[in-house]
């Protein structure tokens, strides 16, 4: 589906699929229609998913889950009294690259895990256009949109990320959400810090999970080789995606679907992520419990530095 109808009609015809729609409604009324991918901008996550749930189908939604947790709230509330699994798209749960850190981690190679720490730098207040820096679509800047794969990843690979204490501002950048954001939090009981840096000249995107006994550095965003130093000196493996990234955490929701299988990211699950960047953010946007993207006027943050 899609509202361009001749868009549709061409996507339908390249990839061999009978059926297309210029209306979502029409989508959902089709009786063949067995789950939905819900591909969207933030701004319509949860009104397509509360529309799925009353349908009777269940929902594979793009991430973050929403805009804010009051809106995960409203979507894990329809599914749950629906009695459907809902599902969201944090894809790097699935992919051989995180799976690989995973095997790592749980082989105990690391020892006891003692910190985790997250740079993520790039130039984008350079010529910034597109919707993600639009807060009424995105619910925020990048890091909403990128940062919430750091912090779900950390959540899979540590354990829940809670008491999260953070500061963000928008210094140099023409846009009026956040462009740097620094914070520190627990992973699974483990100390960590984390700062997203959008108006930076470099590029750097690294995670450092530390151990007794040794520490991983890799990136979340790259396919540069994952690289793990214990007493035996330092090993690289291989980091490259899959031909489509989101295929192994999307086969995983089919396999659960059908009985064979586990999707490891849950709507309970994605909603932990949203929640924390709606404590982190908070302060930049006066409180993200309302539809604070429509009172720029009243954001703290917006004052520059």
């Amino acid at each position: 589906m899609r509202r361009d109808r001749a868009k549709a009609a061409d996507y339908a015809s390249r990839h061999g699929v009978p059926r297309f729609y210029d209306d979502a409604d029409a989508l959902l009324a089709d009786k063949e229609v067995d789950a939905v991918y819900i591909a969207t901008h933030p701004d319509s996550h949860a009104d397509y998913a509360l529309k799925v749930a009353a349908a009777g189908k269940p929902a594979y939604v793009e991430k973050p889950m929403a805009r804010n947790t009051p809106e995960c709230d409203q979507m894990m509330e329809a599914f749950t009294a629906a009695r459907l699994p809902l599902f969201v798209a944090y894809y790097r749960r699935r992919m051989p690259r995180f799976l690989k850190v995973e095997e790592i981690i749980r082989s105990g190679a690391l020892g006891q895990i003692t910190g985790v720490n997250y740079r993520l730098a790039a130039p984008q207040h350079i010529a910034p256009s597109g919707w993600r820096f639009d807060a009424a679509a995105a619910a925020g800047g990048l890091f909403v949109d990128q940062g919430s794969h750091v912090l779900d990843l950390m959540d899979y690979l540590l354990g829940p990320v809670t008491e999260p204490v953070g500061h963000a501002a928008n210094i140099a950048s023409p846009y009026p959400v956040e462009d740097t954001v620094a914070l520190t939090f627990l992973a699974g009981g483990v100390p960590g810090a984390m700062t997203c840096n959008f108006a930076n000249i470099a590029y750097e995107d690294s995670l450092r999970i530390s151990g007794a006994d040794g520490e991983l550095n890799f990136s979340v965003f790259g396919t540069e080789p994952i690289r793990l130093q214990t007493e035996k000196g330092l090993e690289h493996f291989e980091g490259l995606p899959p031909k489509h990234v989101q295929q192994p955490l999307i086969q995983s929701a089919v396999d659960e679907l059908l009985g064979r299988g586990f999707c490891p990211c849950s709507g309970e699950v994605a909603r932990r992520t949203t929640r924390v960047i709606d404590q982190v953010l908070g302060g930049y946007y006066g409180g993200r419990g309302d539809d604070f993207w429509n009172r720029p006027q009243t954001w703290p943050g917006h004052r520059r530095i």
